[in-house]
């Protein structure tokens, strides 16, 4: 297995470009995992669909404005793209244009920061607010981070609702859980009143989500770590329902991240804080995860082998022969057919 067994053309007018409105009037696909059979649906239908056996399971990571425009000392322009909070005044953080340890950057008369370290890729800056003022400071001057293959004339205002969950509540993303967006208030409403299960778990999304992985990260079977929180009462009733029959549905790659990560071999799921660096790709065993709603990912990316394998290959390290060939691509050609919208802003997919 190689990257480029997770390759494919998609044409440029397929990727979306704006947020779909309203948001659960997107396109979903159906695919069936045992009859291996494929319908076409709106995400509304989630009500007809799903019936009160289904818990699902969101994610309430939060977008922050995280990209920053300033002004080296030497007059260059660059930009900023923060990552993680690391201390009180700290990011990590990737920047454009030739940052390195030492370099000054001025976002604002009153607010600047310091590079003071750099590693791989990443570095870390270091502002001159702490606390609450940086906070606030990145809120008013940052940028919405949307991907670099979305070319929004939105304003920063509209962008800020359209890249965020209904229900995101623990600030801390690089981008958004895309699966998510899809969801409306009278949605989730509307699935409650049929008896389906609602629960919430915390995984900050980082770009490494959306990075091509290497060769050498599926030979380690490890990735870049993202932060996780689950609680004690919600891992209660997740097991309890899991006990009961009831199918776990997660909402986005990003939440079955987290509960594959903290599944223990018997199938037990354990509360927990920490990070993960857990690499999902063909022959993974699923513990936890019964069902999935994704969006339609980039080619070469941990996303697309995560589907791979809950769709083609679960739980097979033998059986993994040709992407091509496999359940997961014949649905993507299907899409692709359909002209359904790619990446962040694009249609859905329920798997079951």
């Amino acid at each position: 297995m190689n990257l480029k067994d997770f390759s494919y053309d998609l044409p440029d007018s397929l990727i979306g470009q704006v947020a779909i409105e309203p948001r659960d009037s997107c396109r979903l696909m159906l695919i069936n995992r045992e009859t291996k059979q494929i319908s076409h649906h709106i995400f509304s239908d989630l009500t007809h669909i799903l019936d009160s056996n289904t818990v699902l399971v969101l994610n309430d990571t939060k977008v922050f404005p995280a990209r920053l425009f300033g002004t080296k000392e030497t007059g260059g322009k660059t930009e900023v793209l923060l990552l993680k909070q690391l201390s009180l005044d700290s990011y990590s953080a990737i920047g454009k244009g030739r940052l390195k340890i030492g370099t000054r950057i001025n976002f604002s008369s009153e607010f600047t920061g310091g590079i003071i370290s750099t590693e791989d890729g990443e570095m870390q800056i270091r502002f001159n607010k702490k606390g609450t003022e940086l906070l606030e400071e990145i809120d008013r001057l940052g940028k919405t981070p949307l991907p670099p293959y979305i070319h929004s004339k939105a304003s920063e205002k509209d962008l800020r609702q359209q890249y965020q969950t209904i229900y995101a509540r623990e600030k801390g993303s690089a981008a958004a859980p895309t699966a998510g967006l899809h969801f409306t208030n009278k949605l989730l409403d509307n699935l409650q009143n049929k008896g389906i299960q609602i629960e919430k778990v915390t995984l900050h999304v980082g770009l490494g989500t959306f990075k091509p992985v290497t060769n050498e990260q599926i030979a380690s079977k490890t990735l870049h770590t993202e932060s996780y929180f689950l609680s004690k009462e919600t891992a209660g009733r997740l097991n309890l329902a899991k006990k009961k029959g009831k199918k776990i549905i997660a909402v986005g790659t990003t939440t079955c991240r987290v509960l594959e990560s903290l599944t223990c071999e018997s199938g037990t799921l354990n509360s927990g804080e920490g990070e993960t660096n857990i690499f999902i790709q063909p022959g993974f065993k699923y513990k936890f995860v019964d069902g999935l709603i994704t969006n339609f990912h980039l080619p070469e990316t941990s996303l697309l082998m995560l589907v791979t394998a809950f769709i083609s290959f679960p739980n097979s390290p033998t059986k993994f022969s040709n992407f091509r060939s496999s359940l997961i691509a014949k649905a993507y050609q299907e899409a692709i057919k359909e002209k359904y919208k790619f990446f962040s802003f694009g249609d859905a997919m329920l798997v079951l």
